[in-house]
């Protein structure tokens, strides 16, 4: 058995939330149904060119919903798991190091790989399972992005991993190119729809105009489909706040077609003019 995750990452610095990061992990078993699924809706309609959150518009609305709704129907059959993490800037950090502030950007990535998708929980089987890590490019210098990747090996000597035979390979940790998969395309939206609902951006209207863009409109109305659909996995699910475990146990991390997580870091102080009004 292995497990594929596929990363990516937007909006470093955002009006009320910052640093999204996000992740879709697929069973190898499953990885053929999942993916003739997508090809067929994405031929359907006429997708040859990448799929991004960037380029939904008025006209293309339709096709991305039909896209978001297999997309959803795959989580509603548990052939794949999403997961987003994001920070909120009310919530400013204290006590960093000039190591931690230069290398933030991996430190959250890394935090958000090791718990996000709650794999110690995943495996009781006894026997080992593989996981291959898919981030889109890394934007940073080549010894830091190996040492990232080094990191990320490195998860399965930590105890909870060891107890859950959770295995990594050091090739199978990689950078990849979103245009040439459309899971990560995929993700690219949701993640995308994530930061633009709350950073407040369906409300921006053009210099001088007096009503919002059509483009801004079409994309709070796929948001608005998105969060329908989250919904019905996770009734009044809170798209600013952290998934709760619903009333079970930690294994929920794990169990859970879909998850937020608004990272806080454990030493912090308050900024109330950082709030939505």
């Amino acid at each position: 058995m292995e497990y594929r995750i596929y990363c990516d990452e937007s909006v470093k610095d955002g009006k009320f939330f910052s640093n999204f990061y996000g992740g879709v992990l697929v069973r190898s078993s499953d990885l053929r149904r999942v993916e003739k699924a997508i090809n067929a809706v994405c031929d359907e309609h006429h997708f040859n060119n990448e799929i991004k959150w960037q380029k939904v518009t008025a006209n293309y609305l339709n096709k991305y919903i039909a896209l978001m709704d297999t997309f959803f129907d795959l989580m509603d059959a548990g052939l794949l798991k999403v997961r987003i993490m994001f920070t909120q800037n009310a919530n400013r950090p204290l006590n960093l190091s000039d190591e931690q502030l230069q290398n933030e950007y991996f430190i959250l990535y890394y935090h958000f790989f090791q718990h996000a998708f709650g794999l110690p929980y995943s495996n009781d089987s006894g026997r080992p399972v593989y996981v291959r890590a898919y981030f889109d490019y890394l934007p940073d210098t080549l010894p830091k992005r190996q040492a990232f990747k080094e990191y990320i090996k490195g998860l399965q000597t930590k105890p909870e991993f060891r107890l859950a035979h959770i295995k990594f390979r050091k090739d199978d940790i990689t950078e990849i190119d979103s245009k040439a998969h459309r899971l990560l395309q995929l993700l690219d939206v949701v993640l995308g729809s994530m930061a633009f609902r709350l950073n407040d951006k369906h409300l921006e209207k053009p210099d001088g105009a007096r009503y919002r863009g059509k483009r801004t409109i079409a994309k709070e109305k796929l948001y608005k489909h998105i969060n329908a659909r989250i919904q019905r996995l996770l009734p009044a699910f809170n798209c600013g706040c952290s998934t709760g475990l619903r009333g079970g146990g930690l294994e929920n991390r794990w169990l859970h077609a879909y998850r937020h997580w608004l990272f806080v870091p454990n030493a912090k102080e308050v900024d109330t003019t950082k709030y939505k009004k």
